[in-house]
């Protein structure tokens, strides 16, 4: 289960002595569990996929006003989290992948018009989560169905 891999990633840092990582990894944790108790539930794998996608879809948005504002050395550390979440996540899927699930999805639900985008992207979402941009993906869908 994903989130025992990040508890042992913890345990790991701890006892290796890496600070920085040891501190994004108690972030997760803690994003984590602060879902588990908001909702009352455990989370399963593409639940906590879900919280690490967020986590990196802010930093990302981090970076970029960072950027714009000249601190670069706050967003150097923005980056060097994402890296550390991303460890945590399987690896991104490619745009000829992306491309053939959307277009599964496409044929599967008998899109034809921007009307049912909502049912594409409820069948394309869960298979992309934490393994492309959702909003990048979402993009490309409009440009099929457009």
């Amino acid at each position: 289960m994903l989130k025992q891999d990040i508890t042992d990633a913890m345990k790991a840092a701890m006892k290796g002595g890496d600070k920085p990582r040891l501190a994004v990894i108690r972030l997760v944790m803690a994003a984590i569990k602060q879902r588990e108790v908001d909702e009352r539930i455990e989370l399963d794998d593409s639940q906590v996929l879900a919280v690490l996608d967020k986590m990196v879809k802010q930093r990302r948005d981090s970076i970029q006003q960072y950027s714009d504002a000249g601190r670069d050395d706050l967003a150097t550390q923005e980056q060097a989290e994402i890296d550390i979440i991303q460890d945590f996540m399987p690896e991104a899927l490619g745009d000829d992948e992306i491309a053939a699930i959307i277009e599964a999805a496409i044929s599967e639900t008998g899109a034809e018009s921007m009307r049912d985008m909502g049912k594409v992207m409820a069948i394309v979402k869960p298979k992309v989560q934490g393994r492309a941009d959702v909003g990048k993906v979402s993009g490309l869908v409009k440009q099929k169905l457009g």
